[in-house]
């Protein structure tokens, strides 16, 4: 009974799984144009050397899912014909390509092999989307940090809406505000390796939730006729691709760093400057300084004599941090002088009678040092003492 439940939930809970793999599929077919059935078609990633191996149904169709993003290479070996081997194709997140095999009568030591990449055009499905990988996303300024990037400062991969077609990302104190072909703001559902993650990666999320920029692989928005296994989404399906290791180690490092010194000075503002010469050329900066640094390290797990992963078990890392610096108040303020906090403002430059010709008398604590029987004189010398508010009309910064 037990085995049953647990069957039954599981179950349940693959039927609402959404899947961010992608699919190849096709027809084999022999030089007349019939159909070839129980043909063995081999997949293999050409980064991981991963295999997954299907064949061909009665009707010559093949079809192989749950492939990770990346690039393959397909192999058919049947006895009369030969080797065909198709190179060159890249299944991206969430999509399916057609690759249809025509096989050559021949011995099955001689390969046909096609380099050809996939054609554009989706024969497969009715949707409309797109997909964007982490090198174009780098490669232009999409990515930025600060208050352009959203609440937290640091790169947001959301960003990327900035390439979509009918698309539009507003950053507001809570989060990014997306709109995908006009619909409802923050309609959209969030998969990361597709799993659901719209509550922690959608509005009013703090960026510590996010995924890394550097850790994701691809980024595929899905704007209109994604199929029924997307549900429960408004205006888009995004769906993260996360990297992962392969066969060889590589790593990478970078910084992505800000300071006033290096930025673009505040146009218009040296003309009115009067210290212009000790600013550079004239034109004032803001102290804005800002650094986005971090790492990736990726590979096979590898244990020397005990474990070698290589074309089974891999590894990815990605460490990510943000630091800011700026002045939060910039403002010009007022501090009382000497001469202030001991009753003396014959300097004060003002017009509410404190000034040197008001009949308001000099008080300090010398007038009523000897004064004994004066308590409310020694009250008042106390408060000409004590230090004025900054919330007081002397705004001149004497001395």
């Amino acid at each position: 009974m037990r085995s049953t439940l647990l069957g039954i939930f599981f179950g349940a809970v693959a039927l609402f799984a959404q899947s961010d793999r992608g699919t190849i599929t096709g027809t084999i077919s022999d030089p007349a144009g019939a159909v070839v059935a129980a043909a063995p078609v081999e997949a293999r990633n050409t980064q991981t050397g991963v295999v997954t191996d299907v064949a061909s149904s009665a009707t010559g169709n093949y079809t192989i899912p749950s492939l990770a993003a990346g690039d393959y290479e397909i192999r058919v070996t049947v006895p009369g014909f030969k080797k065909f081997i198709r190179q060159g194709l890249t299944v991206q997140n969430a999509q399916t390509i057609r690759i249809d095999i025509g096989l050559e009568v021949g011995s099955a030591s001689e390969a046909v092999t096609v380099t050809e990449a996939a054609t554009l055009l989706k024969t497969e499905s009715g949707e409309l989307s797109h997909v964007v990988s982490i090198q174009r996303m780098d490669s232009l300024p999409v990515l930025q940090t600060g208050g352009s990037a959203g609440s937290g400062g640091i790169r947001n991969p959301i960003a990327v809406v900035a390439l979509i077609p009918g698309s539009a990302m507003t950053i507001g104190v809570t989060g990014p505000t997306v709109r995908i072909n006009g619909g409802v703001n923050n309609s959209q559902s969030m998969l990361v390796e597709g799993m659901d993650a719209s509550n922690s990666l959608g509005q009013g999320a703090s960026q510590q939730n996010q995924v890394g920029v550097d850790s994701v692989q691809e980024f595929a928005i899905q704007t209109s006729n994604y199929a029924a296994e997307f549900g429960q989404a408004g205006s888009a399906i995004m769906n993260i691709t996360m990297r992962s290791g392969t066969n060889a180690f590589h790593g990478s490092a970078y910084e992505y760093f800000v300071h006033e010194k290096i930025s673009a000075g505040q146009p218009l503002l040296n003309i009115y400057n009067a210290k212009a010469a000790t600013i550079a050329n004239g034109n004032p900066r803001a102290k804005t300084r800002r650094n986005d640094y971090g790492f990736t390290i990726g590979g096979p797990a590898w244990i020397p004599k005990v474990y070698d992963g290589r074309n089974r078990t891999f590894f990815f890392v990605n460490w990510e941090q943000y630091r800011a610096g700026a002045n939060v108040i910039a403002d010009t303020i007022s501090v009382p002088t000497a001469a202030y906090r001991l009753g003396d403002f014959s300097k004060a430059l003002l017009t509410n009678g404190l000034g040197k010709n008001s009949s308001l008398k000099r008080y300090s604590s010398h007038s009523y040092a000897n004064n004994n029987s004066n308590a409310a004189s020694k009250q008042k010398a106390r408060a000409w003492k004590q230090s004025p508010s900054l919330a007081s009309p002397i705004s001149q910064n004497a001395g």
